[in-house]
């Protein structure tokens, strides 16, 4: 009889117990990617040509010192301020009320949208000097607006007279409106804190020019036209002006060369109030023996928005960067799929949705932080060349990295190319095929850049919103008011979204890409 064979206990490891850490796989992924040297040489080219050619971009543009004069705010910010203006001086705190009416273009044809009349105090009869205004509009009703780019609303009272009252107080300007004199509405107040104690207070019309726009898969004109506005004002009081003075007319912003003296005769009319400066197109003032004033000038009160955007031209190369990108997050993923080795790394971690996350993470991580060097470089580079070549001060502002504006398009230009990375490394895992990956991937985001220059301007805006395009709007370093009317082209580098609202675009269509992705891993095999 022979005895039972001994039982063998199990193999047991000495070691701890461990589990599968998202720190490991995060270093895993790290590890593929730097030990293949084909996508560290893709990184460091994308980087390149990002400097590259936004440096030939900018070298390549260039604008003449000469032209007309440009007006500066007292912040030293480009603005239209030319109007024609009716004035007493204030001496300390006052009033000025008015009623207007008859809004009318020249030629009786509609007046522009934005086109004003109202009362208005101004440090002085100098374009660019300080000012409040209270104004009726023929589209957009009552406004209230100061020192050109600050805008109130009031009621939208736009076809009928309306009454219009602009008070100071120290510092303070107050605006009111009323339609029939005695039951006023506050539209707004507003602290002008370097107002001198004797300014100007009265009367003012101006119009914006009139803009033709013709667009064509030819290419786009954009012409500007001269435009006159008229409107009546009864009914004018001003309270704390010089006792006896006379009301003065003079066309603020108009050029002086070979002007007859200042408060020469206007041959408007006899008996009218004076007439300042010289203008190409002067305005007109006349007085009627009732005391109604009726008013005409041409010009605008306004930001100055035709300039070209300095900081948006300063990115060009992250347009092209784009492409390498894409590549670089496709090929992260489909490469492992091509070789079979996408099989050991899910034998490794089963758990498909933590390698995804961490393919995400090292992809955008990495190409986040080589492109925020590449753009950061890039920024002062560009700027210090297009001011070689014309773009300097005081017309257009010497920026460096830490400016607001500057520093969002360099921040957002880098996390433009790292979204775009990672949403070619979703689309790799959700088609698993590399040139498909990168087709859709440049199809989605570059090719909508291109068809916007040609397609008519309401389809490309709508591309530019409705596509990870729409992040391009991160580069956009020119500030559009609501006051001014523009039209929005996107080969003037302006896009229909605000910037941070351009990048949210794209980070949606990432999160989208990246859920499928993650569906599509969990639902198929290998």
């Amino acid at each position: 009889m022979t005895s039972p064979s001994p039982t063998i206990a199990p193999y047991r490891s000495q070691l701890p117990p461990t589990r599968e850490g998202f720190g490991r796989l995060l270093r895993a992924e790290w590890s593929k990617f730097w030990t293949v040297r084909v996508w560290v040489l893709v990184l460091v080219v994308a980087a390149a040509v990002t400097v590259l050619i936004s440096q030939l971009a900018a070298s390549g543009s260039s604008v003449s010192s000469g032209g007309a004069p440009v007006t500066l705010a007292p912040d030293g910010a480009q603005v239209t301020d030319s109007f024609r203006f009716v004035h007493q001086p204030l001496a300390g705190d006052g009033s000025v009320t008015v009623r207007v009416s008859d809004l009318k273009g020249l030629g009786g044809r509609d007046p522009e949208p934005w086109a004003k009349a109202g009362i208005i105090i101004k440090q002085s009869t100098e374009a660019g000097s300080q000012y409040a205004a209270l104004m009726v509009t023929p589209d957009h009703g009552v406004r209230m607006q100061w020192n050109f780019t600050q805008d109130k609303a009031g009621s939208g009272a736009s076809g009928d007279p309306r009454w219009l009252r602009l008070t100071r107080t120290s510092t303070q300007l107050t605006g009111y409106e009323s339609a029939d004199g005695s039951d006023w509405t506050k539209v707004g107040s507003v602290t002008l804190p370097d107002l001198a104690g004797t300014t100007q207070a009265g009367l003012f019309v101006a119009t914006p020019l009139h803009n033709n726009l013709r667009r064509s898969f030819g290419g786009t004109s954009e012409t500007a036209g001269s435009t006159n506005i008229t409107a009546s004002f009864d009914h004018l009081a001003l309270s704390g002006g010089a006792r006896g003075a006379a009301w003065t007319s003079t066309d603020v912003g108009a050029p002086a060369p070979n002007a007859p003296a200042p408060n020469a005769s206007d041959p408007n009319a006899s008996g009218a109030p004076q007439s300042g400066p010289a203008h190409p197109e002067p305005g007109t003032t006349r007085v009627s023996a009732s005391g109604v004033y009726t008013v005409a000038g041409t010009g605008d009160i306004a930001p100055d928005e035709t300039g070209p955007d300095v900081i948006q031209m300063s990115f060009q190369g992250v347009f092209v960067a784009v492409v390498f990108m894409v590549a670089l997050g496709a090929l992260f993923i489909t490469t492992e799929y091509k070789r079979g080795m996408i099989r050991t790394t899910f034998t490794a971690t089963p758990r498909r949705t933590r390698v995804l996350t961490a393919k995400a993470l090292v992809i955008g991580g990495v190409t986040f932080a080589v492109s925020l060097v590449a753009t950061a470089i890039t920024f002062p580079l560009a700027q210090s060349t297009m001011r070689s070549n014309g773009f300097k001060p005081p017309v257009y502002p010497d920026l460096s990295l830490l400016d607001t504006t500057a520093l969002r398009a360099i921040v957002g230009s880098a996390a433009l190319l790292s979204l775009v990375a990672v949403l070619a490394l979703a689309a790799g895992a959700i088609l698993r095929n590399s040139a498909a990956a990168i087709t859709v991937v440049v199809v989605l985001v570059i090719l909508p850049q291109i068809l916007a220059f040609a397609l008519p301007l309401p389809v490309g805006q709508w591309l530019l919103k409705l596509t990870p395009a729409a992040a391009f709007a991160v580069q956009q370093g020119a500030t559009y008011y609501p006051q001014v009317d523009h039209n929005c082209l996107p080969e003037s580098g302006c896009y229909p979204l605000a910037p941070w609202n351009g990048l949210a675009v794209l980070c949606a269509y990432v999160v989208v890409a990246l859920a499928l992705a993650a569906w599509r891993l969990r639902r198929r095999d290998v």
